[in-house]
């Protein structure tokens, strides 16, 4: 355990080194402070949720590896999440999907409301934690053969048009609850495996279920709309309805937010570079931060590259009031709370990390045409001492240091964790 006098005195040493370049280390964290993550609750139990449908998980994902521990119940959920929590610096938000409600017993999708996600509102509430929120248009008998809103059944579009009015309902009761907007986000997974003979039909019936479920005004002082794009995915390589162009007209005609989800789109495609342009068109942006890795594949986020240039570009643009930050993995390979932990620290050390730069200092050089010191200056930066910051940050708001805080999650494995079997857990 690193000592709380060294943590501090390294902290000093950076500040002066920061200083020295025009940056307020104390005042950047304070900015931190107030970034809050929306942690995703698939990532504590696998993406099975809690209903008795008996559906399996299909539309394009897939999680692997059989790691024990999983989150069986919406208390063993909560649970897992609070310690979770409590090793990430920062007060965070929650982002549910629609199929995490309380049903017990079977409930179809157009029939669940507000009463099944009390409990989740109440325990956010006691939490201090703020929630987002998501239709489930998978894992359902009527998403089998893989369309839904776009679905040529007009019966069946209807079906997911209703569940889409009753999770908008959902959402805006939670944002008044906790008294700031509930982001509401829709991703479709409708699409064909092979080349279809009629890319344009499906499209639109996908543009007027949207509209239909968008057709109420919702106060958007408690939930904002958000669209969500994807290039392709198991069972829909060829053709996906929702396309990043078909999202991205969709939010601009319509001023929705639009997602982007760092593993949708080409695997050498970033969303880094898509931010300020989106940025000009629609009101705000949501942000799934994930890690693809040769495909959508989920995982968990590191320090990479890409994730330092999502994080410099938000800071750069002046955009942390108009991009909503979430996460979207889901590794059954390794502890799930490790995965939350790995994942949300670092998108809030490389928010850091940028936030550390001396921003008007490298756009002054852009503006003289002083390309070289802009360089230069870039990398320098690289090797300054943020490290010394995060871990104070990281002290000074109660959480491990270092790698401290898997000690937290071993202990819990072991006294939480590794009593729970792979079955079922009773309500």
């Amino acid at each position: 355990m690193v000592k709380s006098a060294n943590i501090e005195a390294a902290y000093r040493l950076a500040q002066e080194r920061y200083e020295s370049l025009g940056v307020d280390v104390d005042k950047v964290i304070e900015r931190l402070q107030k970034v809050a993550i929306s942690l995703h609750c698939w990532q504590g139990d696998d993406v099975a949720g809690f209903e008795d449908n008996g559906s399996e998980l299909g539309s394009g994902l897939a999680v692997t590896g059989n790691y024990p521990g999983r989150a069986r119940t919406a208390d063993e959920l909560r649970q897992d999440l609070q310690t979770a929590y409590s090793l990430i610096p920062g007060n965070h938000r929650l982002n549910l999907h629609a199929c995490y409600g309380e049903f017990h017993g079977q409930v179809d999708r157009d029939e669940i409301g507000v009463a099944h996600f009390e409990g989740w509102i109440q325990w956010a509430k006691g939490q201090g934690i703020s929630l987002d929120f998501n239709p489930t248009f998978f894992a359902h008998e009527k998403a089998s053969d893989g369309f839904t809103l776009s679905h040529q059944d007009a019966g069946v579009r209807k079906f997911w048009i209703d569940h889409g009015i009753a999770c908008r309902h959902i959402a805006a009761e939670m944002g008044k609850t906790q008294g700031n907007p509930c982001i509401n986000n829709f991703w479709v997974p409708d699409g064909y495996k092979d080349t279809p003979a009629d890319r344009k039909s499906p499209r639109e019936r996908l543009a007027a279920s949207l509209d239909q479920i968008f057709a109420e005004p919702v106060n958007q002082d408690h939930t904002l709309d958000a669209v969500e794009c994807k290039l392709f995915g198991i069972g829909s390589e060829s053709y996906v309805v929702g396309s990043h162009e078909f999202y991205l007209g969709y939010a601009i005609s319509r001023q929705k937010l639009l997602c982007l989800d760092a593993g949708h789109f080409h695997p050498t495609e970033v969303i880094s570079d898509k931010i300020s342009s989106v940025l000009m068109y629609v009101p705000e942006v949501l942000l799934h931060v994930s890690r693809g890795v040769r495909w959508d594949s989920d995982h968990v986020v590191t320090f990479s590259d890409e994730l330092q240039a999502i994080a410099h570009e938000i800071v750069r643009g002046k955009h942390l009031d108009r991009v909503h930050i979430g996460l979207d993995f889901f590794d059954a390979s390794i502890n799930r709370i490790a995965a939350w932990a790995i994942g949300t620290r670092n998108v809030v050390k490389a928010l850091l990390m940028a936030m550390l730069e001396p921003t008007d200092s490298l756009q002054q050089f852009e503006r003289d045409g002083d390309y070289t010191s802009r360089l230069a200056m870039m990398e320098e930066l690289k090797s300054m001492p943020f490290a010394a910051v995060w871990d104070y940050y990281c002290q000074t708001t109660g959480v491990p240091v270092g790698a401290e805080w898997l000690d937290k999650v071993r202990q819990y494995e072991s006294s939480t964790l590794s009593s729970r079997t792979s079955q079922t857990a009773s309500a």
